[in-house]
Order: structure tokens, then sequence, then C-alpha cells
């Protein structure tokens, strides 16, 4: 399950993880927990029968993300390299074996040119970690909010937000690319081809109400997991934040007890 909270304390506040416990997953990454770990209950890190690891921004109550899991991993990856970028906590990845599972959160770009500008730099950033994870040849599931619509329709009024950040040409391209190009598939899209299925709505003008959404939070997985992809399922009610969790079910374990390799080129 990847699932943007928009705060995880508001979400726990709001039944999330009496919820979560309800839905038998093995992985869980949260973006944007707009928390530091010290400020966390209880409920929010000892969640029973998992793991908990936090990748926190070093601005209080800003982005960070978390990744939950039923077994532990034998490493962990902090950071992609960027410093500025790695500050507000957008990438934590966890190892099992030759099994990678990462929680990213990517800038949006809609507060200014600057902040699209650093958007775009993860782009770039991300496009050089998926050419090195097909070339080691491990298996990739990286989860969250990329804060881009793929296609038309991935996004209900996309006509008026062609020159929106989240749906601009050259974002929309750069998917393209990942997806054909390079090869990372798109997990949702591999088990379902229907329009209008979406993760992301505005809190203005009952937009969730009336599905007028975006569908910008994905698990991208490298090419040699594409078959183990079973099942999507968007889950917009209970109302946890303005995104709804996307799980996707796979047809694997998590390997425990398994030889190492070497990081790529990340924060540790």
């Amino acid at each position: 399950m990847t699932a943007n909270l928009n705060g995880i304390r508001s979400a726990a506040s709001k039944g999330f993880f009496p919820w979560f416990l309800t839905q038998e997953i093995d992985v869980l990454c949260v973006q944007e927990t707009k928390a530091q770990q010290h400020q966390l209950s209880e409920q929010i890190l000892a969640v029973p029968g998992y793991v908990s690891l936090f990748e926190d921004a070093e601005k209080r109550g800003y982005s960070g993300v978390a990744l939950y899991a039923r077994i532990a991993p034998d490493r962990v990856h902090r950071g992609i390299g960027l410093a500025d970028l790695d500050a507000e906590g957008r990438y934590l990845q966890a190892d099992w074996g030759n099994l990678s599972i990462a929680s990213f959160y990517a800038p949006s770009g809609t507060s200014g040119a600057e902040r699209q500008a650093q958007k775009e730099r993860y782009m770039e950033r991300l496009t050089t970690m998926f050419g090195e994870m097909l070339a080691d040849q491990r298996q990739y599931i990286l989860c969250g909010d990329m804060n881009i619509a793929h296609t038309t329709r991935d996004i209900k009024n996309w006509r008026s937000n062609q020159n929106t950040p989240g749906f601009l040409p050259h974002e929309r391209a750069w998917l393209d690319h990942v997806f054909d190009d390079i090869g990372i598939c798109d997990a949702f899209r591999a088990v379902d081809q229907r329009d209008e299925q979406y993760t992301w709505w505005s809190m203005r003008a009952n937009a969730r109400a009336n599905n007028v959404g975006w569908r910008i939070d994905y698990h991208f997985v490298t090419p040699n997991l594409r078959a183990s992809v079973r099942e999507a399922i968007i889950t917009p009610q209970p109302f946890f934040s303005d995104h709804a969790p996307l799980i996707i079910t796979y047809d694997l374990d998590l390997p425990t007890h398994q030889p190492h390799y070497p990081p790529l080129g990340l924060t540790s």
C-alpha cells in the first residue's frame, strides 16, 4: 500500500491505523508524514506486527516519508543524493534480499518556478536511478506520490490543466520515457486499464464526491516484477486524506537472510 496521508498524525486521528490493520498489508509506504519521529504517538510508532521506519524533513510539519513492514529489512537507504531534497525527507528504501521497496515523495512544483525546478531535478535523479536499478537486476518497487498525472485518462479536467504543474507536457513526456524507453512498469496500469481511476482530489468544489481527480500516486516496478502484479485497488473511502491509498497485490514473498548488495549511490 502507498498512501499520502497529508499529515500522519491527522490521518491517525481519523482512524487510519485501525483501518490499515484490517487490510492485511505486508508493506505500507507513507508520504507527507508532516512530523518528526519524536512528535509521534505510540499508535503511529508501534503499529502491532510491523517494523516502522521514518525519513523526516528537517523542517517541522513538512514533507517526510515512512515505511511499515511485517518483516524487518536487511538494510535501509535514505535519500537520493541531492542534499537539499534529501533534507525534505523524500526517499526511504528498504531491502530484503534481492527485493527493494521504497517510499518516495516528489515535489509538487505548484508553488512556483523554483519548486518546479527542484521537482525536475528530482525527476532527473530518478531517471538515473531507474537505469541503475535495471542494470543491477534486483527487484524494485517504488511507491509514492509523483505529483504527475500521466495521460488524459488519469485526470478528469485535462483540457484546463495542460499548463498546470503535474500535467505539463514535458512532465508527461518524462513518464512516457520512464515507461516506454527505460522500461519501468506502472503497476496499476499493468492490471487496470479503466478511465477515471484517481488517487487525489482537490478539497474544493466537492471534487471527491464528483470524482474530479488526478491519478498521481504510483507503484513504479522494474520489468522483472511486471508478471508478479496481480491486482490494484484504490480505496477512496474511508476518508483519511486528500489522497486515497493505492494497494497493489504482488505474487511475492519478503525474503529474509539473503546476501547483501551494494547500494545505488544512495545515502545509508
